[in-house]
């Protein structure tokens, strides 16, 4: 799994925090705060960048666009020829490509903004898109998409309180990434157990499994990133009421 859960790969030109919540911007002073928003640069954090290119056509990046591509392949599979089988085969290669654009974006140093802003986006876009096709032929309830979707919509609400205080997104937190990683996982499997017998039961028990904790952590990892919405609210000054050198350039 990527990248996920940074705010659905929605960073700006704006600072996203790091894992301290402090503003990667090396020439940004910092801002105090509460614990695990106020943490000041090292000099160590300074030295290094926090991308290795501007460049969007890497092979990392190309594999990225590739995995996009494939959501709304799944999609159609889904609903229009009812291959679950390959649908479940596009999604293992998507897993894959997943694991090898990192590799080799770090192997080879192409870590790239536009490269951590996909890899989220196609996580939700493969979430979504069995979700919905799952929910169009009936084997999961409605509600179940609204409820996963309406986490997403109100992460999506914060960006803009966010940007207010000069951030685009929060630190990525371990559960999100569970939470995201077991949706990424049980749908498919819900798929492929979907009116089978025999051993192929065992992957809709799975499945099933993964949906009902994977959203139940997918909204208590919501809670936390408003918590520290909440926080960094109440600890950092607006934009617009900082002293002119302490607002990012």
């Amino acid at each position: 799994m990527g990248a996920a859960e940074n705010y659905a790969g929605l960073v700006s030109s704006e600072r996203p925090i790091s894992g301290t919540g402090v503003s990667h911007d090396p020439e940004t002073p910092p801002i105090p705060g509460p614990a695990g928003l106020s943490a000041g640069p090292s000099p160590a954090s300074r030295a290094v960048p926090l991308y290795d290119t501007d460049r969007v056509w890497t092979l990392s990046n190309v594999l990225s666009f590739l995995r996009l591509a494939g959501a709304p392949l799944v999609l159609w599979l889904i609903l229009g020829p009812q291959a679950d089988g390959l649908a479940v085969l596009v999604l293992a290669l998507g897993g894959i490509t997943d694991w090898l654009d990192g590799y080799l974006a770090r192997a080879w140093h192409q870590t790239s903004r536009i490269g951590q802003m996909l890899d989220p986006i196609a996580d939700r876009l493969y979430i979504l898109a069995v979700l919905i096709g799952l929910a169009l032929r009936g084997i999961v309830p409605l509600w179940l998409v609204v409820i996963v979707i309406g986490r997403d919509v109100l992460i999506a609400l914060l960006i803009p309180v966010l940007k207010t205080r000069g951030y685009s997104s929060l630190p990525v937190h371990f559960l999100g990434k569970v939470a995201t990683f077991s949706l990424l996982y049980a749908f498919p499997l819900v798929l492929l157990g979907s009116g089978q017998q025999g051993w192929l039961q065992l992957a809709w028990v799975l499945g099933w499994a993964f949906a009902i904790w994977g959203t139940a952590l997918y909204w208590y990892a919501g809670g936390l990133y408003v918590a520290q919405t909440v926080r960094l609210l109440r600890s950092t000054l607006p934009i617009h009421r900082r002293p002119r050198s302490s607002v990012t350039r």
